[in-house]
């Protein structure tokens, strides 16, 4: 669960994770935030992780898998901790792991009622067509926060997990599919922000294209090599 000063937040989404997933470990980790998301995470039962800066997504999702690895958990799910995601989703997430390496909880995908609109929109709808054809399966949610990674996925990107931004969801699928990892999706639900504020403006958004573009060139010109170790 990476958490960047989401100290309103976190402490119900952990205690939720322990009331509808009985029996998982949770991980917070405190991407260098500046309020106290670390102690109230803490206080709620996560095991917490604690960065000394702020690496983004991608490098606190980086430190989850290596922690993964290193403890001998064979599956990972990653959630929001800002409450959106719901935990409830994540039990079909799981199953699907039986025939997939990976498994998105799509918010496009029949379940809720959650939308965008501008430049995000038109950005996911290009990202989705071309990375559906990348892993030769219909993806509807390509930067979606909700997965699941199985063994072969957590070996893989508890090495290549890139960190720059909007490579956490969009190259990590690239990478997935180059290291011989299905990729599945499950229709998911999407909920308003327990607190905080999201991380992303509205000018960010206006310019969401043309890094989401830039982003998945840099997946695909990434030698095939550095990407496919991890999965033996």
């Amino acid at each position: 669960m990476p958490a960047f000063n989401e100290e309103e937040a976190v402490a119900a989404v952990v205690r939720e994770v322990f009331e509808k997933l009985p029996g998982v470990a949770c991980l917070v980790v405190d991407d260098g935030s500046t309020d106290r998301t670390a102690e109230v995470a803490r206080a709620a039962g996560a095991t917490v992780a604690v960065l000394p800066f702020n690496l983004g997504v991608g490098g606190a999702m980086r430190l989850g898998f290596r922690y993964a690895l290193e403890q001998g958990f064979e599956n990972v799910v990653q959630i929001d901790s800002d409450g959106q995601h719901d935990p409830n989703d994540v039990h079909e997430m799981l199953a699907g792991l039986s025939s997939a390496d990976l498994v998105i909880g799509a918010r496009f995908a029949g379940e809720g009622e959650y939308e965008v609109r501008g430049p995000r929109k038109w950005a996911m709808l290009v990202l989705s067509s071309i990375l559906s054809r990348i892993a030769k399966t219909r993806l509807t949610d390509t930067t979606s926060g909700l997965r699941a990674s199985g063994p072969r996925a957590v070996r893989v990107f508890a090495t290549h997990y890139p960190a720059e931004y909007l490579g956490d969801t969009i190259e990590t699928l690239v990478i997935a599919v180059r290291a011989g990892c299905k990729i599945e999706q499950v229709p998911a639900s999407m909920r308003p922000r327990a607190g905080g504020v999201p991380s992303h403006s509205p000018v960010k958004a206006a310019v969401y294209l043309g890094r989401a573009v830039i982003a998945l060139a840099f997946a695909l010109i990434r030698p095939v090599k550095a990407t496919t170790q991890g999965a033996k």
